[in-house]
């Protein structure tokens, strides 16, 4: 028996039975794929849904651990530091969807991981694959004196009512939700396939929408999709728009199938048409969140009677203007912690435990998308105490979120997709800011990004200054480079930049392109002039000529053949990405599907739940009819093409039990309400026409093999 069912018997949560079933099925599914059982492609999906990821190293993945708007309690952080040191090597990843990562973690072994997680409450369910990513949210919600509410229920409801849910769990690609909790919008909801941010509007709460944005190779920025909505319309909208991406979404090329393509290809006022009619036959019309129940901070200790003896004033004051705000409750001091590349090793994040359980809220620290800490509720009189704690372990950095805290993604660390080093190049030019330009960690108007190749996970596409990874040739030799992009950034209240692409230059020249910029912004900036602005004053071929001697092949040296981190030349080595998690449409697959949801559907129906039984129905439906156009050499790449092109097909000879179009057939999902008798009736109809379908399948291939041999 394997030793992740002990760990089962320890999990406390309100949903254990579904958690239970989630692992067993994680590690019976490893089996059949280990087996030869499951196809590779299918297998992945599953395992992607699932937080388990591949990594450059072959036999070894990445776990993400999904922490709804990176909130965490000191538990659960010593859990998860607990973890990484029994099953991977001790190093904690923050990442800019506020989730937590390990790596070079054995296959066989996250079921039981998953097990152990979910005794504090911790889920990997959704990290990766085609689902409702993480939802994150500005770190600062609830203390922030700005902010018109706390958008943190808000956050959570959306990560707890999707979690699971049947039509969020196949979709053809990603979808990222954020939340802002004010105008200047600090959770970037503009490059978000739906973002949120809170408004007023007669008294009565609510927020306004952004819809279809993207960075990737080809970066969107957010439409507006309502300037206000209630807040109990919050929910029913993303269920229905869910639902119109999962049918008019693209399936087959994966890089055309986020949101943002098919707002693009019909139009905002069709996709919201389409929303519209699907909230029609929504169980939900108006979900209320109850956003009067919030985590009650621990206790406040009480405050140290003796003098805090500072080792360095001049060290604290730049801290202390840096890292530390005021909270909209009086006497209480929100805390940043800046932590490199966001990597902490499991020890050290058990001494920041010791040092949040003395000063700070024990029941939420915040995970930042820029890849640190936030601690919250820390008492005015106990500031110079936590910050000599936090000097003792070396997490007192200043420049919190300034030009001198880079965010980057893994890169060539373990990334498949990764083409040059984005952490050991964001080393280096953090130490030339805090060298060289100082003062700049005082500078919250750039933003440094970077990215190992071009799909954004570092944000570069955002950022004053961003770069991601690249390379050229030079003869028969390849040069790591960075992708230069300047001029991107948030304007505020939904609206953004995307910055430009301005220069090619070998990696280890990174640092010179700093200098460079620094120096030229400090010579010829007006005073008070922000980056951007001198950006947009000066024209992108200004800098692309300030830049253009840095590109000069002819002064390559041979380090410069050589990538940051690396003693051997350099080479290109890019896999396959599982960003995605696109998988291949085998007929026996399909089939094998649809008869998976059909089980799904009777087994939600029996427990009443009608709308989940109704949607699996529906899967079961359009897994089936692919199936068989696929076996006709008919290849579609969307479920709404799947219904016309069915219809095309039997539009003579329709050899199967329904009086009206397959397309009436099956779209009577969103022309009924999710009611039990409906839900039975759409069941045996899905139920009878997939029997049909695959008894046709058979008839009409021995047709075919007779007709061959004559």
């Amino acid at each position: 028996m394997q030793s992740f069912r002990t760990e089962l018997e320890n999990i406390h949560s309100t949903s254990k039975a579904l958690i239970e079933k989630d692992i067993i099925d994680l590690d019976k599914k490893i089996h059949e794929f280990r087996e030869g059982k499951i196809h590779e492609e299918k297998f992945r999906s599953l395992r992607l849904a699932r937080g388990v990821y591949g990594q450059r190293q072959q036999g070894v993945q990445m776990i993400r651990i999904k922490l709804p708007f990176g909130k965490l309690s000191v538990k659960q952080l010593l859990r998860i530091a607990d973890i990484s040191d029994e099953y991977s090597n001790g190093n904690l990843h923050l990442t800019t969807r506020q989730d937590i990562q390990i790596h070079h973690v054995s296959l066989d072994r996250t079921p039981e991981l998953w097990a152990k997680l979910e005794q504090d409450d911790i889920t990997l369910r959704e990290a990766c694959g085609n689902t409702v990513r993480n939802i994150t949210a500005s770190a600062e919600a609830g203390i922030d004196p700005n902010e018109l509410f706390d958008i943190s229920p808000y956050a959570y409801a959306l990560f707890n009512y999707f979690l699971r849910k049947p039509f969020c769990q196949e979709l053809g690609r990603k979808i990222k939700i954020a939340f802002s909790n004010n105008e200047k919008d600090t959770a970037l909801t503009y490059i978000h396939d739906l973002g949120f941010i809170p408004k007023i509007e007669n008294n009565q709460k609510g927020f306004k929408i952004l819809i279809g944005g993207g960075l990737g190779a080809q970066p969107f920025l957010a439409q507006t999709a309502f300037e206000f909505l209630h807040e109990d319309k919050i929910i029913p909208f993303v269920e229905a728009t869910l639902r119109v991406f999962d049918r008019h979404g693209e399936r087959t090329s994966r890089h055309k199938a986020r949101l943002k393509y098919l707002i693009n290809k019909i139009g905002l006022e069709t996709f919201l048409n389409f929303v519209k009619e699907e909230e029609g036959a929504l169980l939900v019309k108006e979900f209320r969140i109850d956003a009067t129940v919030q985590s009650k901070p621990t206790t406040l200790r009480s405050t140290v009677k003796k003098e805090a003896v500072i080792a360095s004033e001049e060290k604290y004051n730049r801290w202390e203007k840096t890292n530390v705000f005021k909270q909209k409750q009086v006497g209480l001091l929100g805390v940043y912690i800046k932590i490199q590349l966001g990597n902490i090793s499991s020890t050290d994040a058990r001494k920041l435990v010791e040092v949040v359980k003395k000063y700070a809220d024990t029941e939420d620290i915040r995970i930042t998308i820029n890849q640190g800490f936030l601690l919250r509720n820390v008492h005015e009189n106990d500031l110079p105490f936590i910050y000599n704690e936090l000097d003792t372990i070396n997490l007192a950095t200043p420049g919190f979120d300034s030009v001198g805290d880079i965010t980057a993604c893994p890169g060539t660390d373990t990334c498949n997709l990764a083409i040059s080093n984005s952490t050991h190049i964001s080393v280096a030019l953090e130490e030339v800011i805090y060298s060289e330009f100082p003062d700049l960690v005082y500078n919250h108007d750039i933003k440094i990004k970077i990215s190992g190749c071009m799909n954004s996970c570092g944000q570069h596409g955002l950022a004053q200054i961003g770069f991601h990874g690249s390379s050229f040739k030079v003869g028969t030799n390849v040069v790591p480079a960075l992708q230069v992009l300047l001029g991107g950034g948030t304007v505020g209240n939904g609206e953004g930049r995307i910055s430009d692409k301005v220069i090619k230059v070998a990696s280890k020249r990174g640092p010179d392109v700093l200098r460079i910029l620094f120096n030229d912004f400090e010579k010829n900036a007006a005073e008070g002039e922000y980056f951007n602005g001198y950006y947009d004053k000066q024209g992108k071929d200004y800098f692309y000529q300030l830049l253009k001697p840095l590109a000069d092949n002819s002064t390559l040296k041979s380090e410069d053949y050589i990538d940051w981190g690396q003693d051997e030349k350099f080479a290109t080595a890019i896999g396959v990405g599982e960003c995605a998690g696109v998988v291949i449409d085998l007929v026996a697959t399909l089939f094998f599907e649809a008869e998976e949801k059909l089980v799904f559907a009777a087994e939600a129906f029996e427990n009443a739940e009608y709308g989940d039984s109704i949607y699996y129905s529906y899967a079961a439906l359009i897994n089936a009819a692919k199936a068989l156009l696929l076996d006709k050499q008919i290849h579609v790449n969307t479920q709404h093409g799947v219904l016309a092109d069915f219809d095309k097909l039997f539009e003579t000879d329709k050899p199967f039990c329904y009086n009206t179009t397959f397309k009436e057939l099956v779209l009577q999902i969103n022309k009924n309400q999710p009611s039990k008798e409906f839900a039975e009736t759409y069941f045996l109809q899905a139920n009878q026409f997939v029997n049909e379908v695959k008894q046709y399948r058979i008839i009409s291939n021995k047709e075919e093999k007779i007709e061959t041999l004559n």
